[in-house]
């Protein structure tokens, strides 16, 4: 089955480009296009008005939207961001510690966080314990020990890990050790939001998601499996937790007009940790975006269902390639799936420049060959990708 109709712009603008990196930097499909041009449209015609709608309708759409796939039930607890690194800066600084903030952490995350929190240990403003990510099997257990421990201020993880598709399948557990005096518990959802059907839990729980989300923090954003692009990263900050961040916009009080003057005051809800001023063209997109989805009646289950069909598909074919001896190092089993495969490999780097020179698009990271698969990969494109991998034997 073929999405492509839905991605006809994207598409036509480098018709003869292949794309499987789908996790890197996700196609835009054709709504949010419209979006971007509504966006330009209500700035020309609304002036200083726009905020009204921004905040009044398209801010709590985008909230209801993210509360929905994270079944939390609480659309007042999310709130927007350019990026997931200003939120994990609002998030560091406003988490209780006692000196120096204890940082519980796994060697596997993703740039950002990575030179955050170790340029923060540099300062000597914070101790990082970081938990191997290998072996990959007893990774979930060995952290959760870690943080058994209750030696930690602060604890960062990735749901799935950027550079090996492995997942942290213990969230349920990890969360319940959060407290508003801290630790406070931060799940990078990045690579899981839209990608893994119910996120924060099983399907069949249906209370995961509320539980979960009344102790642990959750980031993600519109760039990678949302199809929204750049500009919309968001978090679910749990009620009780940070009423007072230290870094904070205009924005943070925005609803709290019954203050005197000279006085700092917050939201109750979410948007307590907002900055200021920001593009709003981000929320325009992924908003477009979902309801694209559902006209069309795609959910995650069903895009993940099409995506595992061609990872599956391509596995098939892998044999006669190079990545015939790599290591795959998030194999296909029951369960949850990132939405790319990891090939490790000596070979990497050459198999992605010599794929790129025939503009065929992959990700390397270090010695891992990353290949994302996304809504707009029908069977043709697994078969074209094998066929060029043949080709480089």
């Amino acid at each position: 089955m073929s999405f492509k109709k839905l991605f006809s712009r994207s598409l036509a603008a480098n018709p003869d480009r292949l794309h499987f990196a789908a996790h890197s930097h996700h196609l835009w499909p054709d709504a949010s296009y419209s979006a971007q041009v509504e966006a330009w449209n209500d700035a020309a015609e609304l002036a200083d008005q726009k905020w009204d709608k921004v905040m009044a309708e398209l801010w709590p759409r985008a909230q209801r939207e993210v509360a929905a796939e994270l079944a939390t039930g609480s659309p007042d607890a999310i709130v927007f961001a350019p990026n997931t690194h200003d939120l994990l800066v609002r998030l560091f600084t406003a988490a209780p510690r006692t000196g120096r903030a204890r940082v519980l952490t796994s060697d596997g995350e993703f740039h950002s966080a990575r030179r955050q929190l170790a340029r923060w240990a540099d300062a000597g403003d914070a101790s990082v314990e970081q938990i191997p990510v290998e072996p990959f099997d007893t990774f979930s257990s060995r952290f959760l020990e870690a943080a058994n421990r209750r030696e930690h201020d602060f604890i960062f993880v990735s749901q799935v890990m950027f550079g090996s598709g492995h997942i942290f399948d213990q969230i349920d557990e990890l969360a319940a050790l959060a407290r508003p005096e801290g630790p406070w518990v931060v799940i990078d959802g990045y690579h899981a939001f839209m990608a893994i059907a119910s996120p924060l839990g099983n399907e069949g729980d249906t209370n995961a998601g509320r539980r979960i989300g009344e102790g642990a923090f959750y980031l993600g954003g519109g760039y990678k499996y949302a199809m929204a692009g750049e500009g919309c990263a968001f978090m679910h900050a749990p009620p009780n937790f940070g009423s007072r961040p230290w870094i904070t916009g205009w924005f943070a009080e925005f609803e709290d007009i019954s203050l005197p003057p000279n006085s700092i005051g917050f939201a109750k809800d979410a948007s307590r940790f907002l900055g200021a001023t920001f593009d709003p063209s981000g929320l325009y997109r992924f908003v477009a975006v979902r309801c694209m989805l559902e006209q069309a009646g795609l959910s995650t289950r069903l895009i993940s269902d099409h995506t595992r069909r061609l990872q599956q598909q391509f596995l098939g074919l892998v044999d006669q390639t190079p990545l015939a001896s790599a290591e795959l190092l998030n194999p296909i089993a029951d369960g949850p799936h990132a939405r790319f495969l990891a090939y490790r490999t000596e070979r990497a780097e050459a198999l992605y420049a010599a794929l790129k020179l025939q503009n065929c698009i992959t990700d390397v990271r270090s010695d891992v060959l990353r290949i994302g698969f996304g809504l707009y990969h029908d069977e043709q494109d697994v078969e074209l990708l094998s066929s060029l991998l043949r080709g480089l034997s």
